[in-house]
């Protein structure tokens, strides 16, 4: 497992709505069993309700889902990714409070 550096943009998708949906999109240089982290802190969050992964099959199309692993240590994320395959562009969805 690689701990990868900053190789994603974190937005949060609807700000002030109670519970906060963050979006990771990664590189497209990101392999299985890698792993990144998120600051929750950075958008007011501490823990996180769920996540909903994504990767892409061809770059800009053919999207599937994969279940990434998680854990949360004083509000970092950390996402491993898992059962896909290397070199794509994942995107993450978070539910976070």
């Amino acid at each position: 497992m690689t701990a990868l550096g900053a190789v994603s943009t974190n937005t949060e998708i609807t700000p002030n709505s109670g519970v906060k949906m963050i979006r990771v999109v990664t590189d497209a240089t990101v392999d299985d069993t890698d792993s990144i982290t998120v600051d929750l802190s950075a958008f007011g969050c501490t823990n996180i309700h769920g996540i909903q992964g994504f990767q892409q099959e061809t770059t800009g199309s053919i999207v599937t889902t994969e279940a990434p692993t998680t854990s949360v240590s004083s509000s970092t994320l950390t996402i491993t990714i898992g059962g896909s395959d290397d070199n794509r562009v994942r995107v993450f969805i978070i539910w976070a409070y």
